[in-house]
C-alpha cells in the first residue's frame, strides 16, 4: 500500500524559527492552493476552533532522530519516547493542531495559536465539534502540564 497526501494549503506567518511559547499571540493566514474551491470553506465560519493536520517540514525523521528523549532536553523530565510527547521530531513529521478561528475569507482561513511555521504545508482543517473533544477525565504526565504553561 503506498500512501500519497498533498498540501490543499500553506500556513503564513511570522514565525520562521522554533519556538517553545507563547502561540496563542500568532495570527496565521491559511492559504489554500487553487485547485481548493473556495465553497470548500462554507459554513467555516460558524465554528470557533479548527484542528489543522499540517507537515513539519524542518523537523527531523523519525528515525533516524530518537525514539526516545527528555522533552525539550529538560534534565528534570523523564525520557519519555516519542509517542508520549508532542514534539515536532515524529515519524512521519505528520503535526496536528488546534486553532481559534479568527475569520473566514474567500481563499483563506485566519487562526490564532496554530504551532506551525511560515510556509508549513496544510493537509488538512477540521472544524472542532463540542462532542469532539476526549470523553471523561483527561489523565496526563505531570511533567506535561509544565511544558505546557507558557506554550499558548
Amino acid at each position: 500500500m503506498e500512501l500519497a497526501a498533498r498540501p490543499i494549503a500553506y500556513v503564513r506567518n511570522e514565525c520562521r524559527a522554533v519556538k517553545d511559547e507563547n502561540w496563542d499571540g500568532v495570527i496565521s493566514t491559511i492559504e489554500f492552493t487553487d485547485d481548493v474551491p473556495s465553497e470548500a470553506l462554507w459554513g467555516l465560519e460558524e465554528y470557533s476552533h479548527v484542528e489543522v493536520v499540517f507537515f513539519a517540514a524542518l523537523a527531523d525523521d523519525v528515525p533516524p532522530g530518537p525514539w526516545h528523549r527528555r522533552p525539550r532536553g529538560n534534565g528534570q523530565w523523564p525520557d519519555v519516547g516519542i509517542f508520549a510527547q508532542r514534539n515536532k521530531d515524529r515519524p512521519n513529521r505528520l503535526m496536528l493542531s488546534i486553532a481559534a478561528v479568527e475569520r473566514v475569507e474567500t481563499r483563506s482561513l485566519i487562526v490564532r495559536g496554530l504551532d506551525a511555521l511560515d510556509a508549513s504545508p496544510v493537509l488538512d482543517v477540521k472544524p472542532v465539534y463540542s462532542w469532539s473533544g476526549p470523553r471523561g477525565e483527561l489523565r496526563v504526565a505531570p511533567w506535561s502540564t509544565e511544558l505546557g504553561e507558557h506554550y499558548f
